[in-house]
Order: C-alpha cells, then sequence, then structure tokens
C-alpha cells in the first residue's frame, strides 16, 4: 500500500463511528474517498441510481436502527440533489451526516465548474452543524463532531471536503498549539423530569374528566407506560402518523391515528377531551387538537424547545417518555370506570366497524382500503414496512393493523413522495433476515421507485430472506392532490396536471428479475399477498385501485370538507357519477357514528 491520505483517515473514522454502509453516487468531487472505501473494504458503499434517493436511504437507515446514516455525494448538482432527504431527516428529527465533495481550495470563488457554495446551500437544512474543511489536520475532529450533532440534536450533519485536502497526505496530530485530538465517542444523556413539574402534571390530569392522549415517535420504548396510565384513568389513546408503530392499536382504548388521514375514533378523543396529554409528539395537525381553551393540557418530551409549540400547555414535563410515565403514574389518581371511557371504547369499536365496512365497500375494480387492510393478519411479525406519500397514507394510517415490534417509516413532516423504496431498501440492508413491505401509489412510483427498484434486482441476490414486497396502488392518478383540490380549492380535477401515464409496474418488475402480480379482481387480494409474502424473490404487486375512493377526512370535519368536495364533483360533470356514489355512501357511513 502506498502513502496514507487523508481518504483513508476519512474512511477509518467512519469505521470508529461504527459506519457499516454509506449511501451514495460517485462523482469526481469525491473519487479520492471512494478509492479509500474500495481500499478499505468497508464501511459498504451502497450505490443507488439519485442522489436523492442516497439521502432518503441514510434517512431510513437512521429511522430503522436508531443509528447515524451517512451519505456521500459530489459537489455541484449531487449536493443539491441531496436537499430532499436532509430535509426529511431534519423535520423527522433523526441523525444523519453528509460528507460532500467540493473543488480544490484553489479554485474556489472562481465560478469553477459545478461549484456552489455548499455552506450556503445547507445553511438552513444543517443550521447545527456544517463545516467544511480546509486542512488535513481538521478532518477527524470535524467527523467528530459532525457526528455527535447530529446524535445529539436529531438532524442533519454536513461535511465539505474539497478535493485537495481528501488527496492529501494523512496528518500526524502533533500535541501543539492550533491543534485538536478529538475522540469518536457519544453517549446520549438521562433526563429526569423534576418532581414539581411531575406534581404539576397530575394535578392536572386529576382535575380532567375525559382524558385524551397524543402519543408521538417520542414514546418509541414507552407503549408499557401509555398503556397503564391510560387503563389507570380511562384515557383515549390517539397517536400522530409517525407514533403509529409504538401504540398497539388492538387495545380496546386505542382510538388510532389523528388528523386528515386520521380515524373517526380519534376524532372523538380529541374532538370531546377536557385534558390532553401530548407525549412525545410535535404532530403539525393542529385544526384536529381540541380547539384552544377546549381542554387543558400537559406535555411530556425529551426537547423542552418543543413543549408548547403545537398547543397551549399547562404543565410541561421534560424526560424521556417511559420514564416520566412511569414517575407520574403513582401520582394520577385512578379512575379505571368512567363514562367518558365507555365513550372511547365505544368509538373505537364504532370505527371498527367503519373501517372494515370501507374497506368492503364496492370499487371499480379494486378499492385501495381492501388492498391494505388484506395486509394485516398477514404481516410477519419480524416484517419491515416503508410506506410512501400519497393516498395510500390514509389506508395504511386506517386500515393497516401493525404486530407488535414492527416498524414502519414514511416521508412525515417533509411528506415528499419516492421514499418508500429507499426506506426498504435502508431497512433491508441493515437487516436481511427480516422481510420489507413497501406501499406505494403510482405517481411515487413513476418520481422515483422505479429507478430503484433496478438497486433492488441488482441486491436481492445477496439477501439471507429474499422477500421485498412493494404494492402500488395504480390508479392512473395523483389521487391525493386530486381530492385535496375539491376539498380545499372547491376546484374539479385537472387532468393535465393529475393524469399519469399508462404504465405496467408488474412487467416492469419481470423484467428486472423479480415477480410481479397484477390484481384487478378484490376477491384476489388476500391470495396476492399470500403468494408475495411467500415468494423466493422480490415481489411488485400492482393494483388496479379505484381513483375515486375519498380521501374524506374524520367526523366531524368530514361533513363539511365532505360537501365541498361534492360541490366540486359535480362541477366536474357526468363522468363523476361513480365517484359522487362513493363519497356520499362514505358520507353516511360516519354520519352515521355521530352521537
Amino acid at each position: 500500500m502506498g502513502e496514507r491520505l487523508v481518504a483513508d483517515v476519512i474512511v477509518d473514522r467512519l469505521q470508529a463511528w461504527g459506519v457499516q454502509r454509506i449511501f451514495g453516487y460517485s462523482g469526481d468531487g469525491i473519487n479520492t474517498v471512494l478509492g479509500a472505501l474500495r481500499r478499505s473494504g468497508a464501511p459498504r458503499f451502497v450505490q443507488v441510481r439519485h442522489e436523492e434517493n442516497a439521502a432518503f436511504m441514510a434517512v431510513g437507515h437512521a429511522k430503522y436502527t436508531g443509528g447515524v446514516g451517512v451519505m456521500l455525494s459530489t459537489q455541484g448538482p449531487g449536493a443539491v440533489h441531496l436537499l430532499n432527504g436532509l430535509y426529511d431527516a431534519k423535520m423527522d428529527s433523526v441523525p444523519v451526516v453528509a460528507i460532500i465533495g467540493q473543488q480544490s481550495r484553489t479554485v474556489l470563488g472562481s465560478a469553477y465548474m459545478q461549484e456552489i457554495d455548499l455552506l450556503n446551500l445547507t445553511r438552513d437544512v444543517a443550521s447545527s452543524f456544517r463545516q467544511q474543511v480546509n486542512s488535513p489536520e481538521q478532518i477527524p475532529l470535524v467527523l467528530d463532531r459532525a457526528f455527535k450533532a447530529a446524535l445529539a440534536d436529531r438532524g442533519p450533519a454536513v461535511v465539505i471536503i474539497p478535493h485537495d485536502v481528501q488527496q492529501a497526505p494523512a496528518p500526524e496530530l502533533e500535541h501543539e498549539h492550533g491543534v485538536i485530538t478529538t475522540a469518536p465517542v457519544w453517549s446520549p444523556p438521562h433526563l429526569v423530569p423534576g418532581q414539581a413539574d411531575l406534581e404539576a402534571a397530575a394535578a392536572v390530569i386529576n382535575e380532567g374528566a375525559r382524558v385524551g392522549f397524543l402519543v408521538g415517535q417520542g414514546a418509541r420504548e414507552a407503549w408499557p407506560q401509555v398503556k397503564a396510565l391510560a387503563e389507570k384513568i380511562g384515557a383515549g389513546i390517539t397517536t400522530s402518523l409517525m407514533g403509529k408503530p409504538y401504540v398497539d392499536e388492538s387495545h380496546p382504548l386505542a382510538a388510532g391515528v389523528m388528523g386528515h388521514l386520521g380515524t373517526s375514533a380519534s376524532g372523538v378523543v380529541l374532538g370531546e377531551c377536557d385534558t390532553l396529554l401530548i407525549v412525545g409528539s410535535n404532530d403539525p395537525w393542529t385544526e384536529f387538537y381540541p380547539p384552544p381553551g377546549a381542554a387543558r393540557a400537559v406535555q411530556i418530551d425529551i426537547d423542552a424547545a418543543a413543549i408548547g409549540n403545537r398547543y397551549p400547555v399547562e404543565a410541561a414535563v421534560t424526560g424521556e417518555a417511559a420514564a416520566s410515565l412511569e414517575a407520574l403514574l403513582p401520582l394520577v389518581e385512578a379512575r379505571p370506570e368512567s363514562a367518558w371511557r365507555t365513550r372511547v371504547e365505544e368509538a373505537v369499536q364504532d370505527w371498527h366497524r367503519l373501517a372494515a365496512e370501507r374497506a368492503g365497500t364496492p370499487a371499480r375494480p379494486v378499492n385501495p382500503e381492501l388492498a391494505v387492510r388484506e395486509l394485516s393478519g398477514r404481516l410477519p411479525g419480524n416484517a419491515q414496512v416503508a410506506v410512501d406519500v400519497g393516498s395510500v397514507v390514509y389506508w395504511y394510517a386506517r386500515q393497516l393493523r401493525l404486530p407488535a415490534g414492527v416498524p414502519a417509516h414514511l416521508s412525515s413532516t417533509l411528506a415528499s413522495m419516492g421514499c418508500s423504496i429507499p426506506y426498504g431498501l435502508a431497512a433491508k440492508l441493515a437487516d436481511p433476515e427480516r422481510p420489507v413491505i413497501a406501499l406505494s401509489g403510482d405517481g411515487a412510483m413513476q418520481m422515483a421507485g422505479l429507478a430503484e427498484l433496478i438497486t433492488v434486482s441488482r441486491l436481492w441476490p445477496d439477501w439471507a430472506d429474499p422477500r421485498f414486497v412493494v404494492m402500488v396502488l395504480n390508479n392512473g392518478e395523483l389521487a391525493e392532490v386530486t381530492w385535496e383540490q375539491r376539498e380545499m380549492e372547491g376546484d374539479p380535477r385537472f387532468d393535465q396536471s393529475q393524469a399519469l401515464p399508462d404504465f405496467s409496474y408488474a412487467r416492469y418488475a419481470e423484467l428486472l428479475g423479480l415477480q410481479g402480480i397484477r390484481v384487478d379482481d378484490p376477491a384476489k387480494m388476500g391470495a396476492a399477498w399470500d403468494a408475495a409474502l411467500d415468494a423466493d424473490r422480490p415481489v411488485l404487486i400492482e393494483v388496479m385501485s379505484d381513483p375515486d375512493v375519498p380521501l374524506l377526512p374524520p367526523f366531524p370535519a368530514g361533513k363539511e370538507q365532505g360537501q365541498s368536495m361534492m360541490d366540486a364533483l359535480v362541477k366536474e360533470g357526468p363522468a363523476t357519477q361513480h365517484a359522487r356514489e362513493l363519497l356520499q355512501t362514505y358520507l353516511g357511513q360516519e354520519e352515521g357514528l355521530a352521537p
């Protein structure tokens, strides 16, 4: 081996931080680092089809493993492509480190080819840490601080390394002025809630007659404590979209996901509670919270700055969710039997009946709610689930019952289409022995998923468990936006904007050596899932889905918004007769839940 370079030090430091794989795409700005990765053999470099998907994979890795996701990109266009995934990490609070090449220091400021001011480009998305390395001696220092910042602040950190710095000889860090030696170590803090804060929170809860919970991803380890407290006081449990995997939705007090894509039971809990306990959630759907003044509120969060951001709270408890709830539990008065508990349990039962009724509503040809519901009960207990953005999120939130311990992730706050296949790949690479199920719409697949299926076809022969199942709802439509236009704008469908090109997803999968299954008969939906989950290779299930199934918000908001949808459908003309009939059916089903 020849002289060690700074690039070799970079690879050594990544190994010291326990990085097992880096997601990226090659380019001249990072060729020296790629050479060091080749020489070392670890971490593994995972080549994607587009840098945006590399960033999504890094985010997915962080979400599924709890570790730091690492992405690698050249300067200029490669760096720009990373931004969507970096913002996904920032807005969903997950740790990632982006290592970005840059032109040599000698030409910076000359408008050189592919030269972009990367520090300014990433100023907003990596506000906690972004640094350009200007000397070889800085490399260990900057990388160590990047990883620590990503972990401590739960967000993106950016390291920019000019090409000539990568090529420089590896530095010997002498003990002298102007040189800092650091260590690749980090230990998370353990925040213990203050007793006075716990007592204030208990006082608010004890004075409430109708308590509702809003549980987010910050409660990922706290289901036993959430359950114990809810049962003690008869509280209804709703979740944010990101909190869904961390609550057992078979529990009689579990009212499901809140918000526009939420359940009717969540509408009851948040619409009628007089006391709200927010646990580890920063959900932005504030119009689905109780109206300010209608409920007193307590919030538990590990981030003190997040408390009170979404709702006016009276009592703030800063600490980890499980420990805080454990400490709060003995301070709260038991009232397991109450009219409120009965109301919540009835609302939950009504929701389960409504969800089944809607999935069974005839559609042309397949109801997308049925397509997702048929996965419930078939989902392996060791599965990992990736969900894309679009109408499929509604059906995931409402129809998929996750077994305990099955993670499910999506681009929640940024809501960026095209995330599901990159997320699923990250999950599969992190644990190849577990099956992965990715749920997507046709718009997301055409935006990014089709390209990354090539990556699936390249990698799957090495997986211990070959099951990687992609369900695509093929309705030829950007259905979520179409229904949003009808609901929020009162506008009829705009064909040039909303119609998608016809494409055979199942046949495309077969061209890649995968298995394709096309479902155009609802009676065959369950068998399609059975075949896919028993296959010896990745499978794409193409569901010929009905775009006219409405994305109706939960009652009582659904009544007003449904009328706006109906008015827009009338403007569209007689071709919407089927859509109007489905919408009327859905409105009638939900109206029947009114007390």
